[in-house]
């Protein structure tokens, strides 16, 4: 009878453990599987991807990248069997995660980073800034000088001497266009898209870009900060960044975990430790050396041949993350109308 009882005293300690966390294993560490969909570059997955191995051998994270426009299909899509294949979501810009928080498919944690980040955050903590991105212009010193060129949004759209030798990616499938685009409707009206239509600007992707930006073809382009710095670094490219006189559009990519009935793993735990560790200083030099700018207040790193977080923040044109989420389809249509369909 007592060995009865003895068995009985430990299986109830232990069941309360085993389901509480889902897949918690010995101490604070995360443990089972996670499974992140992200737009971040496949060769910055790979070195976080390392970087989190060596700090949770316990755990199996795996990564499923795509771009803005396949995660968010993707999602959609597995949103209609009631459960998604991922648990954590690292997405290019904050808009959708105000749909996502809307819908009800996100876990609800408060991290203990919160008063080191420099950047907005869900108060409520259904999502946090993760990385900063900067939409920036980027030209070809080789072959124009920086005087006979667009330092502007403004003049990008409007001066017509760079004519059908513009370029920028598609607000369809790039989340960070498309809340560039509503940072300058905001500022310029939808007038701008008008302009761009006008100027008879090149749609494609950033790569694409700054490859025709090389050889001469084109003489400015719209592009991710991010992606002229790893072209200098890994290529020596002579590209150069512009940061924009009217201001740089500043984008924080957001990271969320998915509710634990929705969730591909039922592992919220783990996640909010893998989220604790992207906000904290492990996490954010991995970012850094990915070429995007840390969300900390605390963080002097900057990516490599950038200039300072701050500064970029003194210079940089507002942007209504709400007005983003809530005008989404009208402003592709508007940008479709104004300049797909001019094509």
């Amino acid at each position: 009878m007592k060995r009865f009882i003895c068995i009985m005293f430990i299986l109830a300690l232990a069941i309360p453990a085993v389901f509480a966390g889902g897949n918690r294993d010995k101490g604070d560490g995360p443990s089972g599987t996670i499974t992140i969909y992200t737009s971040m570059y496949e060769d910055v997955i790979k070195s976080v991807d390392g970087a989190l191995k060596k700090e949770f051998p316990n755990c199996t994270i795996e990564f499923v990248y795509g771009g803005t426009g396949q995660i968010q299909a993707k999602v959609a899509a597995e949103q209609a069997s009631g459960k998604l294949g991922c648990d954590i979501l690292l997405v290019a810009e904050p808009s959708y995660s105000f749909e996502l928080k809307e819908k009800g498919i996100l876990h609800r944690y408060i991290s203990a980073e919160t008063d080191n980040l420099a950047f907005d955050y869900d108060k409520e903590g259904y999502w946090y800034p993760v990385r900063i991105s900067n939409m920036v212009l980027a030209y070809n010193p080789a072959r124009n000088s920086k005087d006979s060129i667009p330092n502007s949004f403004s003049d990008f759209a409007n001066n017509a001497s760079v004519r059908g030798e513009v370029s920028m990616s598609n607000p369809l499938t790039s989340g960070t266009i498309m809340a560039s685009l509503c940072a300058l409707k905001d500022k310029y009206g939808y007038g701008y898209f008008d302009a761009l239509g006008r100027q008879d600007v090149k749609i494609e992707s950033g790569a694409a870009a700054l490859a025709k930006l090389e050889t001469g073809e084109y003489k400015v382009v719209m592009v991710l900060e991010e992606s002229v710095l790893k072209k200098r670094q890994e290529e020596s490219s002579r590209l150069e960044v512009i940061y924009p006189t009217d201001g740089t559009i500043i984008i924080p990519s957001t990271i969320m975990t998915i509710a634990d009935k929705k969730s591909a793993h039922n592992n919220t735990r783990s996640a909010e430790i893998i989220t604790d560790w992207f906000l904290g200083p492990k996490g954010q030099n991995a970012i850094v050396a990915g070429w995007m700018h840390s969300v900390r207040k605390d963080f002097d790193k900057i990516p490599y041949n950038s200039i300072s977080t701050g500064d970029i923040q003194a210079n940089s044109m507002p942007l209504n993350w709400e007005n983003c989420f809530r005008q989404k389809d009208e402003i592709q249509r508007r940008f479709e109308s104004s300049v797909t369909n001019k094509r």
